[in-house]
């Protein structure tokens, strides 16, 4: 069974990797084109847009894969049910979408004067966002319906073609001189919205004519699962973009530039948030499918100690060549470069407690989710409002570490305690510390010769290599025998 989610990670993957390389196309791109401080403007938004898309959501897509499940088990007429309930979901959080958007549309205003004094003097920023997030929202159930059917192709392909337009809009502006206007970084949205609204028409060739329309009684069932995943979805979102926030309130002096800085480095973590996601969208439907316990807890336990040998092969991949990330950014922004690893090994934690969270979403026990990451929420705001009026984008970081560890050890207890599961902790320990030890060697010996690239890449190259091999004899892993098989398929 494993096997069927590392192929659907797999295809989830390479596809998400074109994807998102195109997306962040854009990142280098904006931060050549943009100062710092306008830079900000941007970041400031794009840590407000999924906050509001988690709320708007209300943790209906986590509540989809789970009806769907049940309706499997159920039997009868499958099809109907199934049918019903995406019709209803749908229906829900387009309806939550519509009212948000004519409620922003009515306070730009003051919404605009909440934001801060670049809004006001620009409040149709507010809403272009709010659009964005309509569209994005009444788009957000059909995605997950082709999830749950396995679509995992045509999904990427409405994905991919989203992030097309969008990149070809945001560079078309630029050639036509827009962004020099008064209107500025107003067409960054503008790229957006019009790629938001492409998709979702998009989206709608796959409804197979089923409208919106709410069933009250599968609605109470629904929420009654979702709303604890709301809630909790609410503060890991906030435990994802509240630093983000906090820098720009928290700062004494020049808060929308370190924002511009820290937005531009945390992009360049790129590569391990892909790895998150695409694990994320495979593995979400395939969890809360309908397997018995034992089968579930074997593939769970033995999917962690995977997620984290990766992790960690990335996390060296990225963190010893930074230098040569750093070249993704505009020259402006490379100062920041020094926080990278940090960022890194947070964002590798946030993977490491989705796995700790299946347990509970598929026991139906999703009031656990507010508890992991409230704490989470809790950590940051407390190490955040230490370090951040002191250090800047540089105690952000150390801030985000702090809240997804927090969350790692609030899921490890609670799974201890109400659903053991075998994990390897103690390999997935060796492994860990194995990484950080040639991390903290790679810098000793960078310290020891200077930042010589003759010197210090091959030897960054030689212990990467080391270190992935000491994984591929340590697990007993067959090399030729998964190149066999991936040729064969």
């Amino acid at each position: 069974m494993l096997e069927k989610l590392a192929k659907q990670t797999a295809v989830y993957g390479i596809s998400t990797i074109v994807v998102r390389f195109l997306s962040y196309l854009l990142t280098p791109y904006y931060t050549r084109i943009f100062g710092q401080e306008a830079y900000g403007v941007v970041t400031y938004v794009y840590a407000l847009i999924p906050l509001a898309l988690t709320l708007l959501t209300m943790g209906m897509e986590s509540s989809y894969f789970r009806f769907s499940a049940k309706a499997d088990e159920a039997g009868g007429d499958v099809r109907a049910a199934k049918r019903r309930l995406f019709a209803t979901t749908w229906g829900a959080t387009s309806l939550a979408a519509l009212l948000f958007f004519a409620v922003v549309l009515l306070l730009r205003g003051p919404v605009a004067r909440a934001m801060g004094p670049d809004y006001v003097a620009h409040p149709e920023y507010v809403v272009w966002v709010a659009a964005i997030i309509l569209f994005d929202v009444w788009s957000c159930i059909p995605f997950s319906r082709l999830r749950e059917q396995g679509r995992a192709l045509t999904f990427v392909l409405f994905k991919a073609m989203n992030v097309v337009l969008n990149v070809a809009l945001a560079f078309g502006f630029g050639l036509a001189g827009l962004y020099a206007t008064p209107f500025g970084v107003g067409w960054v949205f503008v790229a957006n919205l019009a790629a938001s609204v492409a998709t979702w028409l998009l989206i709608l060739t796959t409804i197979d004519r089923t409208a919106p329309r709410i069933d009250r009684r599968l609605l109470r069932a629904v929420f009654a699962y979702s709303l604890p995943l709301l809630v909790g979805g609410l503060a890991g979102t906030a435990n994802e973009f509240v630093d983000r926030l906090m820098i720009y309130n928290l700062v004494p002096e020049g808060a929308g530039a370190q924002l511009g800085v820290y937005g531009a480095i945390t992009k360049i973590a790129v590569v391990m948030m892909l790895f998150y996601q695409m694990y994320r969208l495979a593995a979400e439907p395939f969890f809360l499918s309908n397997f018995r316990k034992e089968e579930f807890v074997q593939m769970n336990a033995a999917a962690l100690k995977y997620y984290v040998m990766a992790s960690m092969l990335i996390f060296l991949g990225i963190a010893l060549y930074r230098d040569l990330f750093a070249l993704i950014v505009g020259r402006d922004f490379r100062e920041g470069i020094f926080i990278l690893p940090v960022v890194l090994g947070a964002n590798m934690l946030t993977g490491v407690w989705l796995n700790l969270s299946f347990w509970y979403k598929r026991e139906e026990r999703t009031s656990l989710a507010i508890v992991v990451t409230g704490a989470g929420l809790v950590a940051m705001l407390v190490a955040g409002s230490r370090m951040i009026p002191a250090w800047g984008y540089y105690g952000a970081a150390w801030a985000r570490l702090a809240s997804e560890t927090t969350m790692v050890a609030v899921s490890w207890w609670l799974n201890r305690r109400f659903f053991p599961t075998p994990y390897d902790w103690r390999r997935i320990g060796e492994y860990t510390v194995a990484a950080l030890l040639l991390f903290f060697a790679c810098e000793a010996a960078m310290n020891a010769v200077g930042r010589n690239p003759w010197i210090l890449y091959p030897f960054d190259t030689l212990m990467l290599a080391a270190y992935a091999a000491y994984l591929v004899r340590r697990e007993r892993i067959d090399l030729k025998a998964m190149a066999r098989a991936a040729l064969h398929r």
